[in-house]
């Protein structure tokens, strides 16, 4: 377990023992001035580390009973470390604590102070042994169920396919995200098209575009996190030139895609990128034109410039998938494909933004070895690594961020 991220008894949470000792001393608003108080302050819970440390705090999730339809046990979904604890088969770090007398359900983690996630609460009614079953089909029903914290106060995280929203916890010392939410700036236009049978969504700034970026996801990037909008508040800022953002739909066809294909990127360098200079006039050279994608997406992004440096000349890429082994390769199928490809391949004039998140374990280190080897083959990259996981709430300030790097002044 990663060492930022611990599990610690509730009753180490100051306004938790308050509710218990006022529980046990039988006053009757006990509860309902907890509640009130967690409603002025907002969730989860923030306090002071339990052990003293600056760098950590001790955050509590909270989850309100309903009385008509009682919980039998509440889990507390924080994503990817959550996700971690499930690969291994245990689910029960993740369940809450009921405070005796009360409707309150409480877990607190121990967790450093720069962390984000976005989190759910899964709220049981049935034995405990099928609210901790970790196959898939049991794990599906969890996040098809899984509701927001009504009581959070930080900007949630919408999603798609019917699933609920979830909420974000951004504790003190995380990254800022400027640009996911703000005030009116003057905006873009917006279009749907289809492109070879493809669909893609085109946001044109307000002002000629000098720079484009390509999104991969664009079903994410596009309806459900508007990308544009953030866009149009980073060109407002002047922390890149007016880009126009191509976001192209993948979802339903990743593993065609985004393993590294050579057909797909091949399209998205002769076909889609000429199209938008013919149909929109964002013809740009390959130094302002820039990749990106998210897991599978990262993979694609860094492969298209490796692949098509003549089309695109930066790319960004969040929690690559660089594990990902090419089996009908020539030099036959073996981890990090890619990897051994910019080990061995002549330069390419291309800059690379990566970042990772410390939380996602199975791709930390393949992240740093690609930024090693980049490094060592004498490329132009820029690496981070933030304090969270294979996560949306994570990448949507990162996307700005990697585009304010590759394209700004």
């Amino acid at each position: 377990m990663c060492d930022s991220f611990r599990k610690v008894f509730v009753v180490r949470s100051p306004l938790l023992r308050t509710l218990r000792q006022a529980v046990r001393a039988e006053v009757p608003s006990a509860e309902r001035d907890f509640w009130d108080r967690v409603e002025a302050k907002g969730t989860p819970l923030v306090e002071a580390d339990p052990d003293g440390d600056p760098a950590y705090r001790l955050v509590t999730f909270l989850w309100r009973d309903d009385p008509e339809r009682p919980a039998t046990d509440v889990l507390a979904l924080l994503h990817t470390v959550t996700d971690k604890d499930r690969h291994a088969g245990d689910l029960a770090p993740h369940l809450t604590e009921r405070v005796p007398g009360t409707g309150v359900w409480a877990l607190s983690h121990r967790l450093r102070a720069d962390h984000r996630a976005s989190y759910q609460f899964y709220v049981a009614r049935g034995p405990r042994e099928e609210t901790l079953r970790t196959d898939r089909a049991a794990w599906l029903k969890v996040l098809d169920e899984a509701l927001p914290d009504p009581y959070a106060t930080a900007p949630g995280l919408p999603s798609r396919d019917g699933r609920n929203p979830a909420s974000v916890m951004e504790l003190p010392q995380a990254p800022a995200q400027p640009y996911v939410q703000g005030g009116a700036v003057r905006t873009g236009r917006t279009l749907s098209a289809e492109v070879d049978g493809r669909r893609v969504t085109v946001h044109l700034p307000a002002a000629p575009a000098l720079a484009v970026a390509v999104l991969l996801d664009g079903e994410m990037w596009g309806p459900v996190l508007d990308a544009p909008r953030m866009a149009d508040r980073l060109h407002a800022a002047g922390a890149v030139p007016p880009t126009a953002l191509l976001l192209v739909d993948t979802m339903g066809r990743r593993m065609e895609d985004l393993s590294c294909s050579g057909e797909f990127v091949d399209w998205l360098a002769d076909v889609l990128v000429p199209w938008a200079a013919r149909e929109h006039g964002v013809a740009v050279p390959a130094a302002r034109t820039v990749i990106a994608g998210q897991s599978a997406g990262g993979l694609t992004a860094a492969y298209a410039v490796h692949r098509r440096p003549d089309r695109f000349g930066r790319a960004l890429s969040q929690s690559g998938s660089f594990w990902w082994p090419d089996e009908n390769a020539p030099d036959g199928a073996g981890p990090e494909w890619l990897t051994r490809q910019y080990a061995r391949a002549a330069h390419r004039p291309v800059r690379i933004h990566l970042e990772v998140g410390a939380q996602e374990w199975m791709l930390l280190a393949e992240n740093r070895r690609l930024r090693n080897v980049l490094r060592a083959r004498g490329y132009e990259v820029t690496y981070e690594e933030f304090n969270g996981g294979h996560d949306y709430a994570c990448w949507r300030g990162g996307l700005m961020g990697g585009l304010a790097r590759l394209l700004g002044p």
